[in-house]
């Protein structure tokens, strides 16, 4: 920890400042200023540095930095030292203003010169819309009559947004449209949290570092994929908003499938933005749709039921605050899905994700193609097991490979053995919020980690036949599994007609 802190922090950024519209929200005080703390404290933000909110909440500059001090010391991911903290304090500047109001982007301009004239940041405008989605449009539409999403003349500006981009293929695209009235794509930044991950960003690095594995890496050789997203925990506070999404809304079209063509994709031609990006669009289109009838056969939505969690007693989810208790809403959501590409072609990939789930894990399961048995016929061996690459990216961060040896012995008998790493032992915890890279690359201007708008289109496109079919016949059987357990039976069936089963984290 620095001790106190010098001028010079990270000759690598520009100068710049950081609007947050929604500064009087959870996102600000849990993650973006902490974040924001972490970046300093590591000596990756420039000298020429400061940060603006913008909220309707009624402060001064004084009690807003009041109220993040104390936040700070809740949610810290380290301990605070005071000299650095303060270092950030003195570039937090605030702004009271309702989003649709005219006048508050006035008020902004005059404060974004001020910032400019007193912390020398070059005119350079990150902005990031801590809000509701319903408030994405105006904003931007709101900087771009102040002239403040311009980038001619000096200074550069981008505009970072928090998912959901849109709710379904229309209002993706409706709202690709309304952004780039006034921005060009290469100013879109928009965030998945989920990418922030250090073992998220090492697959690619895993892949094609490592000449051991991408000669494998194919169909020949891999039987299936699993990408399981779960959590233990219900809806929270967050029920009006789970109400018109669902699981599949909340979590396929970004999370899962940004998964998904992070492992699928071919090798990019460097790790330039659009290289990278290109290829994950690729794999996201070659991605076969479902009919209605695949969409019955190779899809599973569930609602949890009352249960228990770590021994307490936890309500059905139609029981949650804010929940119709009639709610058709889905909780979990499983589906099969085939990419049609040389690489994958006939390579089942089974997605799942759920609230109230037994644990909480995120992870992607590889499983290869059992090995021939004939040398082991006249042996005591009566099975092999296949090979197993897990990637884990949550809780525990880290990668496993399990495969096949020998039992000490005279007899010939084979055991499971697994080699472990763990991010933790080699490389220490990582106290982070999530966000540190995803806004440290933004001031960057390197989008690798954010979605494009084709990539956010595409993604819908594959979720929407889905959603329609379960719209049109809604499900007879919810709740169909107890809170704590890993998600109804017909998940547990979409895999054993195939021979197959889920890995359940123990």
């Amino acid at each position: 920890m620095i001790a106190t802190p010098e001028p010079g922090i990270a000759p690598a950024r520009e100068p710049s400042v950081m609007v947050v519209f929604g500064a009087d929200g959870d996102l600000t005080k849990r993650k973006l200023i902490p974040s924001l703390y972490n970046l300093a404290a590591a000596r990756l933000l420039p000298k020429e540095f400061a940060v603006i909110g913008l909220a309707l909440t009624d402060l001064s500059t004084e009690e807003w930095r009041k109220r993040l001090s104390q936040d700070i010391q809740e949610y810290a991911t380290t301990p605070v030292d005071s000299g650095m903290w303060n270092w950030l304090l003195e570039r937090l500047y605030y702004v009271p203003g309702d989003f649709r109001d005219a006048r508050a982007y006035q008020r902004l301009k005059e404060l974004l010169t001020q910032a400019d004239a007193t912390h020398a940041t070059g005119g350079n405008y990150l902005y990031y819309l801590a809000t509701a989605p319903s408030f994405f449009s105006e904003i931007v539409r709101q900087l771009g009559v102040q002239n403040l999403a311009s980038q001619r003349g000096r200074g550069w500006r981008r505009v970072v947004i928090e998912k959901p981009f849109g709710h379904d293929l229309e209002s993706a695209r409706a709202l690709n449209a309304e952004l780039r009235q006034v921005l060009d794509e290469n100013q879109i930044y928009r965030i998945d949290h989920y990418l922030g991950k250090e073992t998220v960003q090492n697959i690619l690095v895993f892949r094609f570092a490592n000449g051991i594995f991408e000669p494998v890496w194919n169909r020949r050789y891999i039987d299936h994929v699993q990408i399981t997203v779960a959590e233990s925990i219900g809806v929270e506070h967050r029920g009006k908003y789970y109400e018109e999404a669902g699981a599949v809304r909340d979590m396929v079209p970004n999370h899962l499938l940004q998964l998904v063509s992070f492992i699928a994709m071919e090798p990019p031609n460097s790790f330039a933005a659009d290289a990278v990006r290109d290829e994950k669009a690729k794999v996201l289109r070659a991605i076969q749709p479902l009919n209605p009838i695949e969409v019955l056969r190779s899809t599973v939505a569930g609602q949890y039921g009352d249960g228990a969690i770590a021994g307490q007693a936890v309500p059905a989810y139609r029981s949650e605050p804010n929940v119709s208790p009639s709610s058709n809403t889905e909780t979990f959501a499983a589906m099969k899905l085939f990419i049609d590409s040389w690489r994958w072609a006939d390579v089942p990939f089974y997605l799942r994700t759920g609230k109230r789930m037994a644990k909480r894990v995120t992870e992607i399961s590889i499983q290869f193609k059992r090995a021939p048995f004939m040398l082991f016929r006249q042996t005591s061996v009566e099975s092999l097991d296949p090979n197993l690459l897990v990637i884990r990216i949550q809780p525990d961060e880290g990668i496993s490979l399990r495969f096949d040896a020998k039992i000490p012995g005279p007899a010939v008998r084979v055991g499971t053995v697994d080699m472990d790493f763990q991010y933790a032992d080699y490389f220490g915890d990582a106290c982070s919020t999530g966000y540190e890279t995803l806004l440290y690359d933004c001031l960057a201007g390197d989008a690798t980690l954010f979605q494009r708008d084709d990539n956010v289109e595409v993604g819908w496109s594959v979720v929407d036949p889905i959603l329609r079919v379960w719209r049109s016949l809604p499900p007879a059987s919810f709740p169909n599994y107890a809170a704590g357990s890993w998600g109804p039976r017909e998940a547990d069936e979409l895999l054993e007609r195939d021979g197959r089963q889920w890995r359940n984290s123990e």
